[in-house]
């Protein structure tokens, strides 16, 4: 344990990986181990021979998730129209590794991008019929928004705060005033419903494709029961046009959640802008340029206001 109070990690490398397979999981000692392409940043995956991955936590905060993957994808995978990750053992701290890690099936494909993706209007009918499906799962001991879901699933006003002083922070960089008129029209839009299952970060890194097609759906660690605004978020980050509007009706979003994804949506391109080491500006930018540009068209259509306009909207 560190100074602060947590846990301190060691450097999670294929060295590491292979101590805690030979350690704890000998029958597949002799396999290659080898880091993904894009290893991501809240878990650390690895090959493990050709049709297996190693996926550890990076930090305490994400320890959590492991857990809730292995007890929740085998009860939603069968009811849910595309693949998604196969829990297959579960690995114990150890080589001063603090935390669980797990084991799983390897699940091919490249992650979603607009140069791997042939026709992004039916990639986007074909998620929103995944996100669709999984929202018709029985959320009956679903694991509850909260810190392990990040807060996804949880009212916006969690980080409220935190939005308001990062467009303070990014006054002169930004559009703040519309940036602020987004987030109040997002915190008035309240959700009323029913706990329904979220998969929580719905990112391009997160969605695999092959032969130009969405294939496979990855990464629960963000998932739960709560809210599913937050699962919108992609129809700013990736989709546009067309393909934004497939992907809402498919889905049957009303304007209220709609407007709470754009919120989720704002907040982490405006978090991602003010980290000065962020490696994903650019991307960012694109995301906050969309939503301010998209609230913008649906203010002029009348579209932003069928609950409470926000002050400066």
């Amino acid at each position: 344990m560190n100074e602060d109070g947590h846990v301190s990690c060691p450097p999670i490398d294929a060295a590491l990986v292979r101590r805690l397979v030979h350690a704890r999981f000998p029958q597949w000692a002799d396999l290659p181990v080898r880091p993904v392409e894009h290893g991501g940043w809240d878990n650390r995956t690895f090959h493990l021979g050709d049709v297996m991955t190693v996926r550890l936590p990076s930090g305490e905060g994400y320890a959590a998730q492991v857990e809730k993957e292995h007890r929740w994808l085998p009860t939603l995978a069968p009811q849910l129209p595309l693949p998604v990750p196969t829990p297959l053992a579960k690995g114990a701290p150890a080589e001063g590794y603090p935390f669980s890690w797990s084991v799983y099936g390897w699940l091919e494909g490249e992650n979603a991008g607009v140069g791997h993706i042939d026709d992004l209007t039916e990639f986007a009918t074909a998620l929103a019929g995944f996100l669709a499906a999984l929202q018709q799962v029985d959320p009956t001991d679903g694991p509850k928004a909260g810190q392990h879901s990040a807060f996804r699933g949880a009212p916006l006003e969690t980080y409220d705060a935190e939005t308001r002083r990062t467009i303070e922070a990014l006054d002169g960089r930004i559009d703040g005033r519309t940036a602020t008129a987004v987030w109040e029209t997002a915190l008035q839009a309240t959700w009323n419903g029913g706990p329904v299952w979220f998969h929580g970060d719905v990112a391009v890194g997160n969605l695999l494709v092959r032969d130009g097609k969405l294939a496979a759906v990855i990464d629960f660690g963000c998932s739960g029961v709560g809210d599913p605004a937050c699962d919108a978020t992609i129809a700013w980050t990736l989709l546009s046009g067309e393909s934004r509007q497939a992907f809402r009706d498919v889905l049957a979003v009303d304007d209220a959640m709609w407007a709470r994804g754009r919120g989720w949506t704002l907040w982490k391109a405006l978090i991602t802008l003010a980290d000065p080491d962020t490696a994903h500006a650019a991307s960012a930018q694109r995301s906050l340029d969309h939503v301010l540009d998209e609230y913008g068209q649906a203010q002029r259509t009348g579209e932003a206001g069928r609950f409470p306009r926000a002050a400066g909207g």
